[in-house]
């Protein structure tokens, strides 16, 4: 259920509805706008009769959500939300680009392309420690030595680092080290994984299950939030479908689908969707055209050698002109890099 207050409601009228709603073991998300407040009331709100809400004068209207999703359900919180990392803003104007390889090598391959990213524009810098892979016998990554290089090519070339954590007894090293901490598509439904990282402060890159839902992937992200985090930012990766000529199949279709349901910012991974580097390029530009936040893309600096998913990842001569073209491209749509 959400409350609307007319502009200029008194402060002790809604602290008055506040109490009441409170004693009858009711939450409340308030959201303070530039005119207006707004009470999203989260419970059993099925009894709850809105004509003893509506009955003060201070109150505009009141309207209840069907959507399971509350504190994500952009009702609750008409303003876009932006998701400060280390600096870093995903969900304004400037778009955000998170940029790096796949696999955490080599001390010397993090830094060759941390160096070529930040040169062409990246905001963030990515790496995989921790590698869940489809078989037991591929790489796994180099678990805690990789967050260590990837942590010292993030501050030797001033970039905030995302990667992605597979368990919740990695969550204390994670605090403090990592800027952004990423969920993988098979973790997307590990729901005490997800409430774990609701207790912490740290944002979020939370990706789109391999054949979830938009509502199963927002409850995931509401899991998150109803912890107390809501520095959550969504990714949409592919999803699994009957084609077999690429990795996955991107769903465009979700971000414009997204940002009329919730107030999350979204942003998309061509590299994954496609799993061939060709494809990146156009995918990228498509996904700035339909209003995505930013893009999660994979750079190598010998990808036919890589460890893990060359086939679908940039060098950084490639990927320095597709910022180039991006540029050009994002101002059309509102935006900038």
């Amino acid at each position: 259920m959400i409350i609307v207050f007319k502009p200029g409601a008194p402060q002790n009228e809604k602290d008055k509805i506040r109490k009441m709603l409170v004693k009858e073991h009711f939450q409340i998300n308030e959201i303070v706008g530039t005119t207006m407040t707004i009470f999203g009331i989260i419970g059993d709100t099925t009894a709850l009769d809105p004509r003893r809400i509506t009955i003060n004068d201070c109150v505009e209207k009141v309207m209840r959500v069907q959507e399971p999703f509350k504190r994500a359900n952009r009702m609750f919180h008409p303003e876009n939300t932006v998701v400060d990392v280390s600096g870093v803003k995903i969900g304004g104007k400037k778009l955000a680009i998170i940029a790096g390889p796949c696999s955490i090598e080599t001390y010397e391959q993090m830094h060759t392309v941390a160096s070529a990213v930040q040169e062409a524009g990246a905001t963030l810098l990515r790496g995989g420690a921790f590698k869940p892979r489809t078989s037991p016998y591929s790489f796994q990554g180099l678990k805690e030595k990789g967050l260590e290089m990837l942590e010292q090519a993030g501050a030797d070339y001033h970039l905030p680092i995302v990667t992605e954590i597979m368990s919740a007894d990695k969550i204390d090293e994670f605090v403090g080290k990592v800027d952004m901490i990423q969920v993988g598509a098979r973790n997307m439904q590990n729901f005490e994984l997800l409430k774990e990282l609701g207790k912490t402060n740290v944002p979020i890159l939370l990706k789109r299950g391999l054949a979830a839902t938009i509502e199963e992937w927002l409850m995931s992200a509401e899991y998150i939030m109803s912890g107390g985090n809501e520095n959550v930012v969504l990714c949409e990766r592919g999803i699994r479908t009957y084609e077999t000529y690429t990795r996955n199949t991107l769903d465009l279709s979700a971000i414009p689908a997204v940002k009329k349901l919730s107030h999350l910012p979204v942003i998309v991974d061509p590299s994954h969707a496609a799993g061939l580097w060709w494809m990146v390029e156009p995918l990228a530009k498509a996904a700035v055209a339909v209003g995505a936040d930013g893009l999660m893309i994979e750079v190598h600096n010998d990808p036919e050698n890589a460890w893990c998913d060359g086939a679908q990842s940039l060098k950084p001569a490639k990927f320095a002109a597709l910022m180039a073209d991006l540029k050009k491209i994002a101002p059309i749509v509102g935006r900038e890099i």
